[in-house]
């Protein structure tokens, strides 16, 4: 399940996307569109921008903005930069591998086998639909 902090991001970078003509965007006005508590909303696009997904500017007319167009971010960067590995179990993971304690032999486990197709079909979605694709439809 995608915890609350990338529901949050997710709805901050909708915003950015759809507002991208007006230029940066005040935390202020995203966390009022979005009903989002400013603070919280501060640290969600903070680890976006030092991951380069966001840029800022300060001043008058400051505010966040997007990086890169909407098509180039992946949704899977997104949730393993916020949530970590996307993999159900630590022995599948592609990024955050770690042996399961109680596994005695990964090659044989059944339950390895599973969460590895598991992990294979959300990867070959979340890796190919960006921020363009879930972007309110009007």
């Amino acid at each position: 399940m995608l915890s609350k902090k990338t529901q949050y991001a997710f709805h901050a970078l909708i915003h950015l996307a759809e507002n991208v003509d007006k230029g940066p965007i005040l935390i202020s006005e995203i966390a009022l569109e979005k009903n989002i508590s400013i603070k919280f909303l501060e640290n969600i696009l903070l680890e976006l921008k030092n991951a380069g997904i966001l840029g800022s500017k300060k001043g008058k007319g400051g505010g966040y903005y997007l990086m890169r167009p909407p098509k180039e971010i992946a949704l899977a960067k997104i949730i393993r930069l916020l949530d970590g590995p996307i993999a159900l179990l630590p022995c599948v993971s592609l990024n955050y591998y770690e042996r399961c304690e109680n596994c005695r032999d990964e090659a044989t486990c059944g339950l390895n086998e599973v969460m590895g197709r598991v992990r294979d079909s959300a990867l070959k979605i979340l890796e190919n639909k960006t921020l363009k694709d879930i972007l309110t439809k009007g």
